[in-house]
């Protein structure tokens, strides 16, 4: 039986040999792209085209055609390679977009026989090139993945999102057409595979020893923050995911950004990395299966990465992603299977014969049945899929850092501090209605690009609504205080410094933890003195980094001036605050990250509304999160409603002042 994947769907590979199959309405050529384990294109070497030696294991018909068919030997594929593209690209001679002719369809296949997986890429219009599907390694195995993600100023465009640099992939780009117009480089057989490739085994693949990253997200490494169902703008070819580019700048409440481009990016999330040395081993394989037919065993760290946490952040955003998109191939399913349903009973309904002899009952339960049918299959994908996730998760979970971790994790009473900064903050959990004990970890890159916006108000949310005024402000305030600790003990001292303007007071319970261990840069502000005086104390360090980058002396910066990344809170906003206080606010949020200043906002949208037009910025610069189970963000694939749950201490724990007590003992212990 063959898969029809619908865009970003993957699918298990299950033979060692395969063909791609394509079929279009018009003449196009068929390339394929090989790229690392961070999905980057090394350079020439990897565009496989008819003008440039085969790479081992995959051969690329020669002139274009309407019909091709690629044979991949994955076996044969080098270590180096983890992840094969096939590239669609209309020929300089032929049609000026995809969306002027028939959609192309793709099939994976065994050699010589039936599809396992297809692909319709339907809806294009301006690409003239694109990436229609990806085999890609994940936990030693093999998987197909959907992907449609086209590029309108062609060949060239799609290999520079790759990672090569534009001259370079311009050059490529002529090369590879060139070698494919008529006349050019003789056509290379796709049967043509060591012989060795067709007498191999087709069992499933068992785990190897070097392990897939997992699908990179655009930075910042946070769900896209807009209404669900809307798409994010794209995000550049240099943004990685949990670092580089920016969807996630989407309305904390809503709609998403503009932009013309794809509306779905596969760039992935991947750390900078700034130093020549080579990446940690990866993490021994998990034993295979006694079960040929059994999925993978899940391990702890296994994803890309040059550290240990690098590897869990990358697992973490491939379980996110491969959940988002098996819950998209599931609703996929229902959907269709509830339109073919409607019109199966209209067309019974408007048939006379059915009319008469009461056939037609018979005809409306029989279409019912075959809907049935097409939804329990859909389901028990699900099922299996959400099996897979919810054992790698249990092995997960535990492995985490105390960045990346809940609160409840053993890991949070373990003695001393860090040595160096996290790769990223946990800032709660997210959930699908099909499976809500399946928790993912909602992960912030660090250091922050947006500061947040935890949403006190009863208009915020449904959950909000059914809550008391003052429950749902001291819950927000105590979800600040404890992303605070969290960020406090995860750096090492001295090396993040926490403001608080608390203007009325009304948050003094819930900063008792932090007041008490001694660990704010200086006791909470009140009054508008106290505003004014922190605001002015945070734009001067602003004005003062940003001059020194500018005259390219860092180093120049007064000795008073507090090195360590700064987090400002800011309680109950706008009580205390004139309009100057608001436009220094407004300059913190957009010009403070880059000088490490972040903010954190506790404040009700619909109070802060007062001040129209010059909040509205600040609001959307933000992205908002919800003290109470929510469902107002959404992913960057597939833009699934997803369920916010804040990560807090447990009731009743000291966990949290615990933390802080290490951190005020080694602030104490580092100073002179």
């Amino acid at each position: 039986m063959t898969a029809e994947l619908v865009r970003g769907q993957n699918h298990p590979v299950p033979h060692g040999t395969v063909e791609v199959r394509v079929t279009a309405g018009t003449a196009l050529l068929a390339l394929a792209s090989l790229a690392d384990e961070r999905g980057r294109l090394g350079g020439p070497a990897a565009l496989a085209h008819p003008g440039a030696p085969a790479p081992p294991g995959i051969r690329v018909p020669g002139e274009a055609a309407e019909r091709h068919t690629l044979a991949v030997d994955l076996d044969a594929v080098g270590p180096e390679v983890h992840s094969i593209g096939l590239l669609l690209v209309l020929p300089p001679d032929g049609p000026p977009r995809f969306g002027a002719v028939p959609a192309p369809h793709v099939v994976v296949a065994e050699p010589g026989g039936d599809g396992f997986a297809a692909f319709a890429l339907t809806g294009l219009d301006a690409e003239t090139a694109l990436t229609a599907l990806e085999l890609y390694r994940r936990q030693g195995a093999w998987k197909v993945r959907a992907v449609g993600q086209g590029y309108a100023d062609g060949l060239a465009a799609l290999l520079t999102d790759g990672g090569l640099a534009a001259p370079e992939a311009a050059a490529l780009a002529a090369e590879a057409l060139r070698a494919a117009a008529p006349g050019g480089e003789a056509e290379r057989s796709l049967a043509a595979l060591p012989p060795h490739a067709q007498d191999r085994d087709a069992a499933p693949r068992t785990p190897g020893t070097v392990p897939e990253p997992p699908d990179p997200l655009p930075a910042p490494a946070t769900p896209y923050a807009g209404t669900p169902g809307s798409a994010p703008a794209p995000a550049g070819p240099a943004s990685p995911g949990p670092g580089g580019g920016a969807p996630g700048g989407g309305t904390p409440g809503g709609g998403a950004p503009g932009g013309g481009g794809p509306t779905i990016d596969y760039a992935h999330p991947r750390r900078r990395r700034t130093t020549a040395e080579a990446p940690e081993p990866a993490p021994r394989p998990a034993p295979a299966p006694a079960d040929p037919d059994a999925p993978p065993v899940p391990v702890a760290g296994d994803a890309s990465g040059w550290s240990m946490d690098e590897r869990l952040y990358n697992q973490v955003w491939g379980m996110f992603e491969d959940l988002a998109r098996t819950v998209a191939a599931y609703r996929g399913a229902v959907d269709f299977a509830d339109s073919r349903l409607d019109r199966e009973l209209d067309e019974a309904l408007s048939d006379p014969r059915h009319r008469l002899g009461g056939s037609g009952g018979d005809a409306r339960e029989a279409a019912r049945a075959r809907r049935d049918d097409l939804v329990a299959q859909a389901r028990a994908v699900l099922d299996r899929d959400l099996a897979q996730l919810t054992a790698e998760s249990e092995v997960v979970e535990p492995a985490l850092p105390a960045a990346y971790a809940r609160w409840d994790n053993p890991v949070w009473h373990g003695g001393g501090t860090p040595e160096e900064g996290p790769l990223a903050l946990r800032l709660g959990n997210l959930s699908l209605p099909e499976s809500p004990g399946l928790k993912i970890p909602m992960l912030m890159r660090l250091p922050m690009e947006r500061g947040l916006w935890i949403d006190n108000g009863r208009t915020g949310s449904e959950a909000a609504m059914t809550m008391d005024t003052d429950r749902l402000r001291r819950a927000a305030m105590d979800m600040a205080v404890a992303h605070a600790a969290r960020l406090l003990a995860v750096h090492p001292a001295d090396r993040f410094s926490v403001h608080v303007i608390d203007a009325a007071g009304a948050g003094s319970a819930a900063l008792a933890p932090l007041v008490a261990a001694g660990v704010l840069a200086a006791p909470p502000a009140a009054g508008a003195a106290g505003v004014a005086e922190t605001l002015a104390r945070l734009t001067r360090r602003v004005d003062l980094v940003q001059m020194a980058l500018r005259a390219g002396a860092p180093e120049d910066l007064p000795p008073d001036l507090d090195p360590a990344e700064q987090l400002l809170i800011v309680h109950d906003f706008p009580h205390g605050f004139d309009d100057r206080a608001v436009t220094q606010l407004r300059y913190l949020a957009d010009e403070g990250p880059s000088a490490g200043v972040h903010l954190l906002m506790v404040a009700d949208r619909d109070e802060a509304s007062a001040y129209g037009p010059l909040l509205d910025p600040l609001w959307r610069s933000l992205m908002r999160l919800s003290p109470v189970p929510d469902h107002h963000l959404a992913d960057p694939w597939v833009q699934h409603a997803w369920t916010f749950e804040p990560d807090l201490p447990p009731q009743g724990s000291r966990v949290l002042h615990q933390a802080l007590d290490r951190v005020a003992r080694a602030r104490r212990a580092a100073r002179p």
